[in-house]
C-alpha cells in the first residue's frame, strides 16, 4: 500500500516554532525523548469468527460531528483505486465494506484480521488454486438494494482495468486465474483492447464481463487462481473486493464521485482535493459488523489545510476544535508543547512503511550511477526540511523491508551507509567511474508547498556537490500523485512510500518489483525493474512453504539491492498526530499508519 506523502509547510514551521518557544520546543527537528516502535508485523492475528455488533464505549455520546484536517489531498476516493493508507484508511473504515477486515484489539495494540461481508476468512481449497466466501445475509447498499455476490464479482473484475482505473493494487494481475492477460470488463472488442497502452496482439488479451477467474454462485464469491496465495484472505480486506453495482459504473471515472456506500456512513458531498462530509447510512446493519460502530453522526474532511492554521486550532482545544483531529504527522515545535502540556490529546503509534526514492531502471540503467544518488541525498537536511522528528516520525533505514517484519534481515547497501550519511565524495568518485559526472537528476516537487521547496532546495546543493545535475520538475498538491504515476513523466527518480499490505515480504516484493508490472500506466512497478533473474527468484519463494517464505523474502531483499541498487531508503516511517480533547476512539491503526476511523466518536 502506498503511504500517504508528509507534507508540512515551511511557513507552517516557522509559525509554530514561535508557539514553541513559549513552551521550550527547539523546533530543531530532533527529539531525544522520542522512541521509534517497528511496525513491519502490525496484523498478523486472526479470527475467523468474529461477530457484530461492536459495543460502543460507555463514554461516546451519540452525534456531532468529527472535524478530520489534513494538509493532505487524496487524488480519487473510488474503491479500486483506493490504495494509499489515508484513503483506503477513509474508505474502509467508514464507507466500503470489503470481504474481510482489520479491527484494533485494546488488548494487544494490533490489528486482527476478522470477516467482514463474508461470513468467514475464506476457504481454500486442497490445492490452494480456488477460494470461497460466502456472503452475510441481508446485506444492503446505501439506497436500500441488496448487495450481491455478483456486485463483488464485478468489483474485483473492475480491478484489472488498471489501464482505466491507475494507481490500484496488482496482486490479481500475478496469482488469479489469466491475470496477465484479463484486462477488466471496460474493454470488450479487439478494437477497444488495441487502444490500450503496450497492446501486443500475441499476448492473448481479453476483456469484457466473460472472465472465469472469479465467479458467483450463488451468495458466493469463488476465485481462481494461477498460483496458490496464502494471504488472500489478507488481501481481500482491500477496496477492491468491495461490491460495485454494474448499473452505477456507467462512467468509470466518475464513479469515485459517490461510491455506494455499504459501511456506517455515506457520501453527502465531496469536492476532490478539497473536502468530503459523510453522513450516517441508515442501511448498515451494525449486527452483522464486528470492526464499525456509528456513534457520530458525520465525518467532515477537509483536505489540503495549512498546517500551521490546523495545529493551532487543535492545541488551542477551544469550541469546535474540540472535535477536530488531523492524521498528519506532528510538527516539531507542536509536538514538544502537547506532549508537555496535553500528552492524551497525542497519539503515537508503528507504521510499517518505508520512504524511497525510486531511480527510473530504465533511464538510470548504471548501477554506479544509483549506488552515487545513495551518497548524494542529504538525508539529514532533507528530514529537517519536511518537518520530520528523527527517532519519532522518521528513523534512518537500510534493509527495504521494515523493523518487524517477519524474517527481515538488517544489511547496509553501499556498505557503511547506514541510512542517514551524505557523502558527496564518494558519489562523484562513484561517477567518474561511471563516466557520468554531470549526470541529470530530475524529479518532481511541489511549487505550492513551502516545505517541499525547501526539500527540493536542499535537494540541489546535495546532488550538485556530489556532481550531478540536478533538475527539479513542478507539480502540485493537487496533481503530484497523479504526475508520480505518469508513466510518461518527464522525471527518471520518483519518490514515495511503501507499507506492508499484510505482515510479510510478500506484500512488498511481487506488489513493487515483479517484472510484469514495469512500464505500465499507473507505475504499479514504480522503478520499471524488470530482470529475469529477479524474477525468477519471486516466482521460487511464492512456492516454497509457508514456514520458509519469510526469510526467503528477507534474503531477497539484501540480494535485490545488493545486485541492483534499485531503492534509495530515505527512511522509517512512523507516526504522531493529535486530536482535540472531545475526540475519542482515536488509536494508532498499526496496519495502515492511520487513525482507526471505524472506531472514532465524540465524548
Amino acid at each position: 500500500m502506498r503511504l500517504k506523502r508528509t507534507v508540512i509547510a515551511a511557513s507552517a514551521i516557522a509559525a509554530l516554532t514561535l508557539t514553541a518557544a513559549c513552551g521550550g520546543g527547539s523546533g530543531s527537528g530532533e527529539d531525544s525523548t522520542g522512541e521509534f516502535k517497528a511496525g513491519g508485523g502490525a496484523g498478523a492475528g486472526k479470527d475467523a469468527t468474529a461477530e457484530g455488533p461492536l459495543e460502543i464505549p460507555s463514554d461516546a455520546k451519540k452525534g456531532g460531528t468529527i472535524t478530520v484536517l489534513s494538509n493532505q489531498a487524496p487524488h480519487t476516493l473510488d474503491p479500486t483505486r483506493t490504495y494509499y493508507v489515508d484513503s483506503g484508511a477513509i474508505m474502509s473504515g467508514l464507507v466500503t465494506r470489503s470481504l474481510t477486515q482489520y479491527v484494533y484489539d485494546e488488548e494487544s495494540g494490533d490489528s486482527v484480521l476478522v470477516p467482514d461481508l463474508a461470513t468467514d476468512l475464506g476457504q481454500v481449497s486442497e490445492d490452494g488454486l480456488t477460494w470461497t466466501f460466502e456472503l452475510k445475509d441481508g446485506l444492503k447498499y446505501e439506497d436500500g438494494t441488496d448487495v450481491t455476490a455478483e456486485d463483488v464479482v464485478y468489483g474485483i473484475k473492475r480491478s484489472f482495468a488498471i489501464d482505466t482505473l491507475t494507481d490500484g493494487p496488482t496482486y490479481q494481475l500475478t496469482f488469479f486465474k489469466d491475470g496477465d492477460k484479463y484486462k477488466g470488463p471496460f474493454a470488450d472488442t479487439d478494437a477497444e483492447l488495441q487502444k490500450l497502452p503496450d497492446y501486443d496482439a500475441g499476448a492473448g488479451w481479453y476483456g469484457g464481463e466473460d472472465y472465469d477467474g472469479v465467479e458467483a454462485d450463488g451468495n458466493k464469491v469463488i476465485i481462481h487462481l494461477a498460483q496458490p496465495f496464502p494471504e488472500l484472505d489478507y488481501y481481500a480486506s482491500f477496496p477492491v473486493f468491495s461490491p460495485i453495482p454494474k448499473a452505477k459504473d456507467k462512467d468509470p471515472l466518475a464513479y469515485e464521485s459517490h461510491p455506494m456506500a455499504t459501511g456506517p456512513y455515506k457520501f453527502e458531498s465531496y469536492k476532490p482535493g478539497v473536502s468530503l462530509k459523510l453522513v450516517k447510512n441508515d442501511q448498515w446493519d451494525p449486527d452483522s459488523d464486528p470492526g464499525r460502530f456509528q456513534a457520530a453522526d458525520a465525518f467532515d474532511f477537509r483536505f489540503a489545510q495549512d498546517t500551521a492554521k490546523l495545529e493551532n486550532q487543535i492545541l488551542g482545544d477551544k469550541g469546535a476544535a474540540q472535535t477536530m483531529m488531523t492524521y498528519d504527522d506532528v510538527t516539531p515545535p507542536t509536538y514538544k508543547s502537547i506532549k508537555e502540556n496535553a500528552p492524551d490529546n497525542l497519539i503515537e503509534g508503528t507504521s510499517p512503511c518505508t520512504y524511497m526514492y525510486r531511480p527510473d531502471q530504465t533511464k538510470i540503467k548504471d548501477k554506479l550511477i544509483r549506488e552515487a544518488i545513495s551518497w548524494a541525498y542529504p538525508y539529514q537536511a532533507a528530514w529537517k526540511a519536511s518537518g520530520e522528528i528523527v527517532g519519532v516520525t522518521i528513523q534512518p533505514g537500510t534493509s527495504l523491508l521494515p523493523p518487524g517484519t517477519a524474517g527481515r534481515v538488517e544489511y547496509q547497501y553501499p556498505k557503511g551507509q547506514d541510512g542517514q550519511t551524505t557523502d558527496p565524495e564518494k558519489a562523484k568518485a562513484l561517477l567518474e567511474e561511471a563516466g557520468a559526472v554531470g549526470f541529470e537528476l530530475k524529479w518532481h516537487y511541489q511549487r505550492d508547498d513551502e516545505n517541499s521547496v525547501a526539500k527540493k532546495d536542499q535537494m540541489v546543493k546535495g546532488f550538485e556537490a556530489a556532481g550531478f545535475k540536478a533538475t527539479p520538475v513542478a507539480s502540485t498538491d493537487e496533481t503530484y500523485r497523479d504526475d508520480e504515476s505518469n508513466l510518461d513523466a518527464p522525471v527518471n527518480l520518483r519518490y514515495g512510500g511503501w507499507c506492508s499490505d499484510w505482515p510479510s515480504g510478500g506484500s512488498w516484493f511481487p506488489a513493487q518489483w515483479i517484472g510484469s508490472n514495469a512500464n505500465k500506466a499507473g507505475m504499479p512497478n514504480p522503478t520499471n525493474f524488470k530482470e529475469a533473474d529477479a524474477d525468477a527468484k519471486q516466482a521460487e519463494i511464492l512456492k516454497m512453504d509457508a514456514d520458509e517464505v519469510p526469510a526467503a523474502w528477507g534474503e531477497f531483499d539484501k540480494w535485490m539491492q545488493e545486485t541492483y541498487m534499485v531503492e534509495i531508503n530515505a527512511g522509517y516511517d512512523a507516526n504522531a498526530f493529535i486530536k482535540g480533547s472531545q475526540v475519542g476512539g482515536v488509536v494508532n491503526d498499526p496496519v495502515k499508519g492511520m487513525p482507526s476511523f471505524s472506531i472514532m466518536y465524540l465524548k
